[in-house]
This record gives C-alpha cells, sequence and structure tokens, in this order.
C-alpha cells in the first residue's frame, strides 16, 4: 500500500487535541458517576468499569504536556533559541498552571464553606503536578541540546521517577518534611500514609517525561514526513511494552520490600505508558482516515479548552453547583446528568476556542463606537 501524502501540520497536530479530548471525556463519566450514583448502583460491575476508565485521564494529561514540551521545544530550537531561552519558557508556563492549581484549590475551599477543611487549600491536585512537570522538563531540556539527547535524557527521568517510588511511598518515605511537602512526594496529605488518589512527583510525573520522549521521536524528522507509519510504529512498541510489563510484574524477583502493582509499581506505570502509544496510535489512525476528520470535532474542541472544561466541570460534579444530588442517582438517571455534563462543556469549549485571544478586537470595535451618551 502506498503511504498517504503528509498531512499538513496544524491537521497532524489535531490528533493531539483529539486525545486531549477524549481525556476529558473519560474524566467527565469518571467524576459523575463516581459522584452521582448512589444505593445499589455503586456495587457491580458497572461502577467498577468506570473507575478502570478513570485510571487513565490523568496519565494522558500528563502525557500530553510532555508532547507538547516537545512541540514547543523543536520549535524554538528551529527559531535559533537558546537552552536558557527555552528552559524559560517551558518552566515559566509550569509555574503559571502550578499558580493557576493553588487559585483552583482556593475557590474549592471557599465553595464548600462552612465544611471544607483548611488544609484542602494545600491538598496536591493534578493542575499542581502537571505544573510541576512542565518546570522540571524545562530545566532538563536546558541540559542538553540534541534531540537523541533529549530523548534519553527524558526516558532516563520517567524511568528513574518510576524506580524511585515505590520506596517514597513505604521504607523511604521522607518523614522529616512537613506533610504539605511529604504530599508532594508521595501524596501522603494529612492521613498519614500516601494516598493513591492525589497527585505527588511521584509517579505522575513519569508519565510526563514519556511523553515529552515520545514527542522528541514523533516530530523528528522521518516521523514528521511519514506520520502514518510512525504512529503504527507506536502502536506496535506500546503492545510490546504493554507485554513487557506484564512480564515484569509476572516475574518472581521482587526489587523491594513493599510492592503495589496497582499504585507504586514501575510494572504498572510501563503498562499504562503502552496503553497511552497505543491510544496514541488509534486517534492519530481516526483522525487521518475515520470520522475524526470531519469538520466540526467536539473532542477536538474539549482538548483544545482542556484547562477551563476541567476547572469548570468539577463544581457542576463534585461541588455545591451540582447538577444531581450525589449518591442518590441511577445508572440512567446519572448518564443523562453525564451527557449533559459533555454537551455543556462542548459548548463552553467552543465559545472559549473562538473568543480567545479577540479580547482587543472587542475593545477596538468599543473605542470605535462611543457610547450614545458621548455623541450627545
Amino acid at each position: 500500500m502506498p503511504n498517504p501524502p503528509a498531512i499538513p501540520h496544524k491537521q497532524r497536530l489535531a490528533y493531539i487535541d483529539w486525545m486531549r479530548g477524549l481525556a476529558c471525556v473519560l474524566m467527565f463519566q469518571t467524576h459523575c458517576y463516581d459522584s452521582w450514583l448512589g444505593g445499589a448502583a455503586r456495587q457491580g460491575s458497572f461502577i467498577r468499569w468506570s473507575q478502570l476508565g478513570g485510571t487513565l485521564p490523568a496519565p494522558l494529561f500528563l502525557f500530553l504536556a510532555g508532547i507538547s514540551c516537545a512541540l514547543l521545544t523543536d520549535r524554538m530550537r528551529r527559531q535559533g533559541s537558546t537552552p536558557a531561552e527555552i528552559a524559560r519558557a517551558t518552566i515559566l508556563r509550569g509555574a503559571e498552571i502550578f499558580g493557576l492549581g493553588l487559585l483552583f484549590r482556593l475557590q474549592e475551599f471557599l465553595l464548600g464553606q462552612p465544611w471544607a477543611p483548611w488544609t484542602d487549600l494545600l491538598r496536591v491536585d493534578v493542575l499542581n503536578v502537571i505544573g510541576i512537570s512542565l518546570m522540571l522538563m524545562g530545566a532538563a531540556n536546558w541540559l542538553v541540546r540534541r534531540r537523541a539527547a533529549s530523548v534519553a535524557l527524558a526516558a532516563a527521568f520517567a524511568a528513574a521517577i518510576a524506580m524511585a517510588t515505590p520506596p517514597l511511598w513505604t521504607t523511604w518515605r521522607p518523614r522529616f518534611l512537613p506533610w504539605y511537602l511529604e504530599s508532594y512526594v508521595n501524596g501522603v496529605h494529612t492521613f498519614g500514609v500516601p494516598q493513591p488518589w492525589l497527585f505527588p512527583v511521584f509517579p505522575w510525573t513519569a508519565f510526563a517525561f514519556a511523553g515529552l520522549a515520545a514527542g522528541f521521536l514523533l516530530f523528528a524528522g522521518w516521523p514528521s514526513k511519514n506520520p502514518g507509519r510512525a504512529a503504527a510504529l507506536f502502536g506496535a512498541a506500546g503492545v510490546a511494552i504493554f507485554f513487557l510489563a506484564s512480564g515484569l510484574d509476572a516475574s518472581p524477583v521482587r526489587l523491594y520490600a513493599v510492592y503495589d502493582y496497582w499504585h507504586t509499581s514501575p510494572a504498572f506505570l510501563l503498562a499504562r505508558v503502552g496503553v497511552l502509544l497505543v491510544i496514541l496510535a488509534g486517534v492519530y489512525a481516526w483522525c487521518r482516515w475515520g470520522l475524526g476528520q470531519i469538520g466540526f470535532g467536539p473532542l477536538i474542541r474539549l482538548g483544545q479548552a482542556s484547562l477551563i472544561v476541567y476547572w469548570v466541570h468539577i463544581e457542576f460534579v463534585y461541588g455545591r453547583f451540582s447538577i444531581l444530588p450525589k449518591r442518590a442517582q441511577t445508572i440512567p438517571a446519572a448518564s443523562l446528568g453525564l451527557f449533559v455534563i459533555f454537551a455543556a462543556m462542548v459548548v463552553l469549549a467552543t465559545l472559549r476556542t473562538r473568543w480567545k485571544g479577540r479580547g482587543g478586537d472587542i475593545l477596538a470595535r468599543l473605542r470605535r463606537h462611543p457610547r450614545p451618551a458621548e455623541n450627545a
């Protein structure tokens, strides 16, 4: 079969937005069913499958943050930017997202009064770890200049973070740190033991560095000219990595005194990286040859405005303004609520995308059309 013609750069990158939009949809279903299902609906296979799908959104967001960082680094290198300039741009973006994460926690604390404890202000959430990951990736890219070295360094960081996670959660816990600092290491928060539902640096930043390595490979010369074949190779590599991770988990050799496959195991993290690569290949195929290439794409819109979508939907699912009573719904009722959330977030994302960066135009128009009183 002849290789399909190369896709224009902007069209090729649409699949990255689509993949981020997929993460949003998986996040919606996880949060909606977790918040709203009650009674017998909280038992059985449906809720278990929903929560299993919930293991993918955070890795997807972090993996795609790494790919986006690689894209920015590549672009700035081609423009002649120095490593210091590239690092500064990435670190500032990471600091911005980290600051937004703190602002989000403040909003949730204020809206949660009088019940929310002050310690919620210091909870480590996904925006915090995305911001930290970008700052760390910016520092890493400052150390190297060549693509091959960037790939090797990113992969090494991902492996080191994954390998260090089990002891930092158990036998090597930094108990000497205050809880609000230790929580960034292992998610201990105020509970005395690490919590798997939080997002500490270990292991979550490993997904970002894995995405950084994948991104540098993805935007290299041959893959950028042969995106279809490159996507197929990424998918095949993902399958191989998944089976490698399964073999490592089945091995009788244990490197750690405490082994927890579902929360801290490097094998589980490796398996999820394999799944992410398979998803990347599938999404590319969908956007290149499937219905994803047709005009308006709801998931692309969600992906282009994922930050505001994440921010807003939380309050209407978990917060004071939840559109349905919590822990009281049947599966059909919660599914209807999920559809409403999805549709509303697509509308919000569409408006956000269309109006982004147009504030200056709006002000200019207002200046060109003075108020009636000024014409009198």
